[in-house]
């Protein structure tokens, strides 16, 4: 039986682990390398080490990894797969593909504990966090994985819950020995749990982006339970204040819903709240879910909003909805899990 496991291991790991048998620095490099950057499936096939060495990892280690269970095509393009790991907890990746531009939205956790009754997610409950190697493994093991030239973090899951193993999988995405991808490149969405929020600034140079539903502390703690923890205000001021020598990206994710969040009200909300920073505004459509008598607000809308906080000195775009027919959309991620089940 195979001991350890690769999939997800850092470059010092690595190196701690073959250390012991003599090896250098290089040779885990060149192991993280074609493990990460070149997706080998087989120790047997990392070419840049000593025989010596691949056969002692060959009897003792693994690269780890597996391929979903099964995926699901929607008219736009989108690809959403079923993934279960080791332990059998089961989470959902999508591919969204958009011209030159590749994206993988990756889950961190199987279900979500935060409570938010707009999110299909977190109707399935909480079951687990997946490690830095499941994380991984989304970008690795779905079969357009070769294109892939962005990462997301807006799948099951709230990342900062979970932040010791996104922090790990964005430095093995973000490293040269890893992925090698820009951090610009990747996008960690939050509900905002400040404390874990600062550390992955200090830690991190990846873009963040904030869900906020609405600018108003009263209406956004009914939708996103965090809020009454840490209010969306201040977090928005700490990301106001990051240099703007930092190149990442911050923004706020605002899923607009006719009559509820709007209004001339939340617009002139929106203004007073962001006007001077360099946050930037992301308005998407909401996803109605089975039961729920709220739908998105219309083109023209969601325009106008668009217009008025430009004008305003806010940079605001509107995101289109992919992946909608296959419950692959914001939102709706964990929909047919349960009719799936779960591995005791």
């Amino acid at each position: 039986m195979n001991n350890k496991n690769f999939a997800g291991a850092s470059l010092t790991e690595i190196h701690d682990f073959i250390g012991q048998e003599g090896y250098g620095i290089s040779h885990a490099r060149n192991i993280a390398v074609a493990i990460y950057r070149k997706r080998i499936r087989d120790i047997s096939q990392i070419t840049r080490i000593p025989k010596k060495l691949r056969l002692f990892l060959t009897r003792e280690a693994d690269i780890g990894g597996y391929p979903p269970e099964k995926s699901e095509i929607s008219s736009d393009g989108s690809v959403k797969y079923l993934f279960r790991n080791r332990d059998g907890l089961l989470y959902e990746t999508v591919y969204i593909p958009e011209g030159k531009r590749h994206t993988v939205c990756v889950s961190v956790q199987s279900g979500c504990r935060m409570g938010c009754p707009f999110c299909v997610t977190s109707k399935y409950g909480y079951h687990g966090n997946l490690s830095a190697g499941d994380i991984i493994n989304q970008v690795r093991n779905i079969p357009p994985a070769e294109k892939l030239n962005h990462v997301v973090f807006m799948g099951m899951g709230e990342p900062l819950d979970n932040l010791d193993n996104v922090l790990k999988a964005c430095t093995i995405l973000t490293s040269e020995w890893g992925m090698a991808f820009s951090p610009l490149k990747i996008t960690v969405s939050t509900v905002g749990i400040r404390p874990a929020f600062e550390k992955f600034l200090q830690s991190s140079g990846c873009n963040l982006t904030l869900s906020l539903f609405s600018p108003f502390s009263a209406e956004r703690i009914k939708v996103i339970p965090a809020e009454r923890s840490w209010p969306a205000g201040e977090i928005i001021g700490i990301m106001g204040k990051i240099p703007a020598k930092e190149r990442r990206r911050v923004s706020v994710a605002y899923v607009m819903i006719s009559g509820i969040n709007d209004s001339e009200r939340h617009l002139e909300g929106l203004k007073a709240l962001l006007k001077g920073t360099r946050i930037r505004v992301n308005l998407l459509p909401y996803h109605n879910i089975p039961g729920d008598p709220a739908k998105a607000s219309d083109e023209q809308r969601m325009t106008q909003f668009k217009h008025e906080l430009v004008i305003s000195g806010i940079s605001a775009s509107i995101r289109k909805s992919r992946g909608e027919d296959i419950s692959a959309a914001c939102g709706l991620l964990a929909s047919g899990l349960k009719a799936h089940g779960r591995k005791n």
